[in-house]
């Protein structure tokens, strides 16, 4: 039997992790889930350089994957990284997919999109390290590394191939970012010419002509692609979330070779804990994706179906415009899994 660590996570986590955990429940899946602790809540409590405990750690070395509630992390200097920063980088978790589709009965304010934010997960600006040199000036180190560039390229043209689509999407500013981007961009072109990947073309956009783009023309990009290096990526799929009406509709996996973590793209939300209120759709989603990277993919398919029919028909919450609540949507999910 498979097994999953399930860490709920703070702010709205716990809320969405229960609401997510309500519908696996209803297609029993035969997985075991193995709850944890980690986030900023944990981490006030009990203090440490680190905002996972050891037996979390523990957990998830002993489990198939991980599904991640929302996280908070500390925005104060000395602070612990981030949940998922740590977790990606422990696993070498090095590719953050977010797909980009449009859902009918949600928003869609520049028409009907499909595509794929594939995002190096592991370094760039994520890399967390600052520096001090006077009082007056700071310096951000952004590291690249060939061999993340080598993984993330293979990952990108791997999914175009995938999904039967014939153009990856490589974001940068190497006019700029010489070295780096420089380093990122050679990789995608030498992977573009590996005869594995005959008829899948590379496209080159620098990162500020691309958010233009997707303002301007979203649908050029449809069934493509899109990479780039971690903080562009990060910062372009959060502008594609306003494409689909909400990040609340964002799911996300990141994706190493031995192992994946699983979440929605959106933060913890902490004003909104405890009120009900914050769409699950995301989470429900990732959790989805999941299963069927544990090898339950009928379940996978009945929840996405059901997902898919509450939104169609209208049942959503205050970010698609809609006045349900978390439980009830959930429980109008639930309810289509069983008809």
């Amino acid at each position: 039997m498979k097994k999953a660590a399930i860490i709920r996570g703070d702010g709205t986590g716990p809320e969405l992790v229960d609401s997510t955990m309500r519908v696996v429940d209803a297609v029993n899946p035969d997985i075991e889930f193995v709850s944890c602790d980690a986030g900023e809540e944990w981490w006030k409590e009990h203090g440490g350089d680190s905002l996972i405990p050891d037996e979390t750690w523990d957990t998830l070395n002993e489990t198939d994957a991980c599904f991640k509630g929302p996280t908070t992390t500390p925005g104060v200097v000395g602070a612990p990284r981030s949940v998922a920063v740590s977790i990606r980088q422990r696993f070498d978790l090095y590719a953050n997919v977010r797909p980009i589709r449009t859902f009918m009965g949600a928003p869609a304010p520049l028409g009907d999109v499909d595509f794929v934010a594939v995002r190096e997960a592991t370094e760039g600006m994520y890399f967390g390290k600052e520096i001090e040199i006077t009082d007056d000036t700071f310096i951000a180190i952004r590291r690249i590394t060939k061999r993340a560039c080598k993984n993330i390229s293979r990952y990108a043209f791997d999914e175009a191939k995938r999904r039967g689509w014939d153009t990856v999407v490589g974001i940068h500013k190497s006019n700029i970012l010489r070295m780096t981007c420089g380093a990122f961009m050679d990789t995608l072109r030498a992977t573009a010419e590996q005869e594995e990947y005959d008829g899948v073309e590379l496209w080159e956009y620098h990162v500020d002509n691309m958010a233009q783009q997707l303002v301007k023309n979203p649908q050029l990009f449809n069934h493509k692609v899109l990479v780039s290096t971690n903080l562009f990526m990060d910062i372009i799929s959060e502008e594609c979330a306003g494409l689909i009406g909400s990040i609340g509709l964002v799911y996300s996996a990141n994706i190493g070779d031995d192992y994946a973590m699983f979440e929605p793209a959106h933060g913890s939300a902490p004003k909104y804990k405890g009120m009900d209120k914050v769409d699950p759709c995301a989470t429900i989603l990732a959790g989805a994706w999941m299963l069927r990277y544990l090898g339950a993919d009928d379940e996978a398919d009945e929840i996405i179906r059901a997902t898919e029919q509450t939104i169609a028909e209208g049942t959503t919450t205050y970010d698609l415009g809609g006045s349900a609540s978390m439980s009830s949507m959930t429980d109008a999910i639930i309810g289509h899994l069983e008809t």
